[in-house]
């Protein structure tokens, strides 16, 4: 019996990857490992195949995430290479948009950011209320009311009817806000942003965030390439023991 033939125990998978026994079972069950024979005994024997699916799934999770790893390897072990080639591809396209997005709103929160707020001069006679800048920005009044408990938002009252009322630098930073949102900035990290724009007038805040979005996405890059490359030599390594 050669070195790659050897029988493998569950707790030997499980120290590889960092996991207990019963997830390594769990991943047989799922189909994240291909299929594993039973002794007489009725305990899975575990192969090198095992451990290398174990290794290429958990090398595919950090820039594929975990339910795409998880399918690419089911259609694989279901011999759907097509399938797994295309969730592949879908990753990549996905992270392309965000690229994409993530310039887009780079460039609006700038325009957004250097827009200075004229009380003087309102969009229509008198405040807007929450529908109405809901409506102005695209969101749902309960995301108006979201943020503001968060402290990112701070209308004033109206003394008669105790409505929120909004004025243009609140609008500009609901919509800044907004834009934060859709590339998935946490809330509580908006907030220094919206805090140095209201102090110094200063956008480079909004700077930091962009580039450090854009390094998340990049790192998330090449986790995908160490991760479709691991595919590759995995898929490579069956074709070969089949031909053998």
């Amino acid at each position: 019996m050669s070195p790659t033939d050897a029988a493998l125990r569950p707790v030997d998978l499980a120290r590889i990857a960092g996991v207990s026994t019963q997830q390594i079972r769990n991943y047989v069950d799922a189909g994240v490992l291909p299929p594993a024979a039973r002794t007489p005994a009725g305990y899975r024997r575990f192969e090198d195949r095992h451990r290398r699916a174990l290794v290429t799934y958990r090398a595919l999770m950090p820039g594929y995430g975990t339910e795409t790893a998880r399918a690419v390897m089911r259609a694989v072990h279901a011999e759907d290479i097509a399938l797994a080639l295309t969730l592949v591809n879908a990753g990549h396209a996905a992270l392309h948009d965000q690229r994409l997005s993530l310039q887009a709103a780079g460039e609006a929160l700038e325009t957004v950011a250097g827009q200075t707020p004229d009380p003087s001069a309102p969009s229509r006679p008198g405040p807007l209320r929450i529908g109405e800048v809901a409506a102005r920005i695209g969101v749902r009044t309960s995301a108006l009311r979201v943020w503001e408990s968060a402290g990112l938002l701070r209308p004033r009252r109206d003394r008669g009817t105790g409505y929120r009322v909004y004025g243009p630098s609140d609008i500009r930073d609901a919509r800044m806000i907004d834009l934060l949102r859709q590339v998935r900035y946490p809330l509580p990290q908006i907030w220094p942003v919206l805090e140095g724009l209201r102090r110094t007038g200063s956008s480079e805040a909004l700077r930091t965030v962009i580039a450090r979005r854009q390094e998340g996405l990049a790192q998330r890059a090449a986790a995908m390439l160490e991760g479709s490359c691991r595919l590759h030599h995995y898929l490579t390594e069956n074709r070969s023991a089949e031909d053998r």
